[in-house]
């Protein structure tokens, strides 16, 4: 571990105890003190891997009065970490006051890489992955949920939430009002668990098998909705079809090769065809 005093931002499993890394168990054991979201939920990880380390309660209601106190342990010379229940801290977890507090009063502030629920359901949905945009949980009164959905139906990234078991039908049949029943979403239910299930399809459709399965409406949920896409983001060319131009081309006439690439993967020739042309095959 590194040996200057810092706050540490330590990762920690968000279900599965084999994906908590060395590194981070290095550094719970070797730091003066541990910020926990939860000290008895934290207490049974860190027994788990044999870390002693004493632990204090750093959450919503006592971040902002706890910050100058962890400033102060630091400027004592004591190493601190802070971990959240479950995944990287700051993600929709406390922490945000105290390393905004701890960096401004000097001291250095070390993240480790490690789990993330929304990340880690984003690298398996199958959406895009090159622009998205972490949200958070959505409010839980109708009218405000609708309200923020309202403001980002036009947003062309990849939108992530996290919801809880028992809003995941309000939040969907919401959805499906404000985005349009055919607005692709994936829902990624228990990450890293032994019931991990990843549900996808129009919002409409995975709607109809939440509402009539119950085992979808529990555990940690994160939802994933694709952005918004216009007539012309609907007509974009897919890399496999292409690439399937591209080989037609070499032994047959563009036009004909638009023709028979549009009919295997489903496009329009002629929009096949102006590529090709663009394109110089």
């Amino acid at each position: 571990m590194d040996q200057s005093v810092a706050l540490y931002i330590v990762p920690t499993p968000i279900g599965n105890l084999g994906d908590m890394s060395p590194r981070a168990i290095d550094v719970l054991s070797q730091v003066a003190l541990i910020a926990c979201e939860d000290t008895r939920h934290s207490g049974k990880l860190l027994s788990h891997f044999g870390i002693s380390t004493k632990t204090i309660a750093l959450h919503d209601h006592n971040e902002r009065a706890r910050a100058q106190w962890i400033v102060d342990q630091l400027a004592a010379g004591q190493s601190i970490a802070l971990i959240s229940d479950a995944g990287t801290p700051l993600i929709s977890d406390p922490g945000y006051h105290l390393v905004s507090h701890v960096r401004q009063s000097g001291f250095k502030v070390i993240p480790l890489p490690g789990p993330c629920a929304a990340i880690t359901a984003l690298s398996a949905s199958g959406l895009p992955s090159d622009r998205f945009s972490f949200e958070g949980f959505l409010p839980s009164k109708e009218k405000a949920r609708a309200d923020k959905l309202l403001e980002l139906k036009e947003d062309p990234r990849t939108l992530i939430f996290y919801e809880s078991p028992h809003r995941i039908e309000h939040s969907l049949t919401t959805m499906a009002q404000v985005l349009g029943d055919d607005r692709q979403v994936v829902m990624a239910r228990e990450v890293t668990k032994t019931f991990e299930t990843f549900l996808s399809g129009p919002v409409a459709e995975v709607l109809a098998t939440v509402s009539s399965d119950l085992n979808q409406q529990k555990g940690e949920i994160v939802l994933m909705v694709h952005g918004h896409r216009t007539a012309e983001d609907d007509e974009a060319i897919p890399t496999v079809a292409i690439n399937t131009l591209k080989l037609l081309c070499e032994e047959l006439p563009l036009k004909k090769a638009a023709a028979i690439a549009a009919q295997i993967h489903g496009l329009k020739k002629n929009a096949l065809y102006k590529f090709g042309l663009e394109s110089d095959l």
